[in-house]
C-alpha cells in the first residue's frame, strides 16, 4: 500500500448502475436497502453506444428512494462540461441527498463521437481536467471563483447555496495512467481504480503517495476505491462465459483493458478470495459491477448473501 495515504481499515461495498438495463431505479434502490449495500454509483456518458440516462438525474431519484446509502458518480466525465455548470449540479445533488454524495470524475475519451457532439476537442481533455478541478472545488464550497485561461474564462462567480457539507462532496478521480494518478495526488480525495490487478492497484497507491509527498500534500483521509467486475457461478469457466456476454465487459475487452485477471469470477469462495487480494492491496471501497445483463438483481443478492459474509 502507498505509505502516507490514510485509507483506514473499514471495508465498504457498493454497486454501479447507469446503463439502461430494464431494471427500474426504484428496484435498484430496494436492492441497496434490502441487502445492506453501503453505496450506489452510476456511470456517465452523453453519447454512448448503449442506452444511458443522465447521471445526476439518476442519482437525484436514488436520493429520494434511499436512506443512509452513499451515492456517487463512477465516473462523471468532467472535461466534457463547463466547471460552473458541473459544480452547480454537484452542490444541488449534495443537498438533495443531505451530504451522501461522492463526486467521482474522470477523463473519458472512449467514444470520439461523444466529444465531437459536445464540441470539446478530445486532445484537450487532460489539460481541461487539471484546470477544472481546483475551480470545481472552490465553486462547490461557495467561494468566489473566477477563471482566466484558454479553456474557461468567466468573471468572479459564487454559487449559492454552497454544498451541503463543509468542504463540498469528496472528489475522487478515476483513471490509471501515471498522469491521472499524479492528478489525484494534487487535487483529489480518493482514487477509483478500474481493470487493475491487485499488484497494479498497490503500485498506483504508491505513485499517488510519492507524488503527494513531493508536492507537500497530506491527506486526512483517502478514498481507496476500485470498480471491480464480478460474476458468481458454479465455476470460473461458467462465470467467464457469462461475463463475455455482458455489454460492459465486452466493450472493455474490445478496448483491450479487460482480462480475466482484472475481474473476480467463479464460486462465492473464488470471488471472495480474489476480493481479499484486492483488500490486501489497499482497496477499501469496492464498487461492484455485476456481469450478466439480465441477472443483475440476482447477482447483487447473491453477492450480499454468499460472498460478503466470507469477507
Amino acid at each position: 500500500m502507498g505509505q502516507g495515504l490514510p485509507i483506514g481499515d473499514l471495508i465498504e461495498f457498493g454497486f454501479i448502475t447507469g446503463f439502461e438495463d430494464g431494471i427500474s431505479i426504484s428496484t435498484k434502490a430496494e436492492l441497496a436497502m434490502q441487502h445492506g449495500y453501503d453505496s450506489v454509483w452510476v456511470g456517465d456518458h452523453v453519447v454512448c453506444p448503449v442506452p444511458m440516462l443522465d447521471s445526476f438525474q439518476q442519482l437525484a431519484q436514488l436520493a429520494a428512494l434511499t436512506e443512509g446509502v452513499t451515492l456517487g458518480t463512477a465516473v462523471y466525465i468532467l472535461p466534457l462540461r463547463h466547471p460552473v455548470q458541473a459544480a452547480k449540479q454537484a452542490t444541488s445533488l449534495d443537498h438533495l441527498c443531505e451530504g451522501r454524495f461522492v463526486f467521482g470524475v474522470g477523463l473519458g475519451g472512449d467514444f470520439p463521437e461523444e466529444w465531437a457532439a459536445c464540441e470539446v476537442p478530445v486532445e484537450e481533455r487532460g489539460p481541461r481536467m487539471s484546470t477544472s478541478l481546483p475551480l470545481i472545488r472552490t465553486l462547490m464550497c461557495g467561494e468566489p471563483t473566477q477563471a482566466e485561461g484558454p479553456f474557461y474564462h468567466f468573471p468572479e462567480t459564487q454559487l449559492v447555496p454552497a454544498a451541503y457539507r463543509d468542504g463540498g462532496p469528496p472528489l475522487w478521480i478515476g483513471g490509471f495512467a501515471p498522469a491521472a494518478l499524479k492528478r489525484i495526488a494534487h487535487f483529489a480525495d480518493g482514487w477509483i481504480g478500474y481493470m487493475k490487478t491487485p499488484a497494479e492497484y498497490t503500485a498506483g497507491l504508491q505513485l499517488i503517495a510519492e507524488e503527494a509527498d513531493s508536492c507537500g500534500r497530506a491527506f486526512t483521509t483517502f478514498g481507496a476505491a476500485h470498480l471491480l467486475s464480478v460474476r458468481i457461478d458454479s465455476t470460473r469457466e461458467e462465470a467467464l462465459e457469462a461475463a463475455r456476454k455482458d455489454v460492459g465487459y465486452a466493450m472493455a475487452e474490445e478496448m483491450g483493458i479487460a482480462t480475466p485477471e482484472h475481474v473476480a469470477l467463479g464460486s462465492p469462495a473464488d470471488v471472495a478470495e480474489r476480493m481479499e487480494s484486492y483488500r490486501q492491496a489497499g482497496v477499501r471501497h469496492f464498487i461492484i459491477e455485476t456481469l450478466g445483463f439480465e441477472e443483475r438483481p440476482e447477482q447483487l443478492a447473491r453477492f450480499a448473501e454468499e460472498v460478503r459474509p466470507l469477507l
